[in-house]
């Protein structure tokens, strides 16, 4: 078992030393622990289950929705777990292995107090660099969302929603989130 507190510098293989189901991620060759989710990260990852369930349903539309904790490597010194991620029916085959190699074509991540800094920053700025083309930020805090577009390599802010407002996808057609329905518990 790997120990986090000699090395400065950690690599995909040293990350996959770790027990199954350990609270890290490797975001820049660090290992980063959190803790387990806020009560409210997880209803709103429950309710966007039921969104995207009905969505896939409606549409027909092919491709895999899948939910943290997944591991996405983008290369040797990130491994993230996005909160959700979806990746298109074409490039399944090329990404889905032991675990996601490459950019997923859709993330979305949920804040919670212990984890805003790298979802908005770190995380984030890997995800652009390695081009998912659409990246979804809700705020549990603030009751918002935020929609990025990924363009010319650099993301710029697509859609702000708040509560009362439909967040809509260009990746996705049809798919919609209905910003209080985030919320409901």
């Amino acid at each position: 078992m790997l120990t986090a507190d000699k090395k400065k510098k950690y690599t995909v293989d040293d990350y996959l030393l770790l027990e199954e189901g350990a609270p890290f991620q490797l975001i820049n060759y660090d290992l980063i622990m959190s803790p387990s989710p806020l009560p409210i990260h997880q209803q709103v990852v429950y309710n966007l289950s039921e969104i995207i369930v009905l969505y896939t349903i409606q549409q027909g539309r092919k491709g895999q929705w899948l939910y943290s904790p997944m591991d996405v490597k983008f290369d040797e010194g990130n491994v993230l777990q996005p909160d959700i991620l979806y990746i298109t029916e074409e490039r399944k085959a090329d990404l889905i292995k032991n675990r996601i190699e490459g950019a997923p074509d859709l993330i979305i991540e949920i804040l919670s107090p212990s984890n805003a800094y790298y979802d908005l920053r770190q995380k984030k700025d890997i995800y652009e660099k390695y081009g998912v083309k659409e990246y979804i930020i809700i705020d549990p805090i603030q009751q918002n969302a935020d929609l990025y577009l990924l363009k010319d390599g650099a993301y710029y802010l697509h859609q702000k929603a708040q509560t009362g407002e439909v967040l809509t996808s260009l990746l996705l057609p049809g798919f919609e989130l209905e910003v209080v329905k985030l919320f409901i518990q």
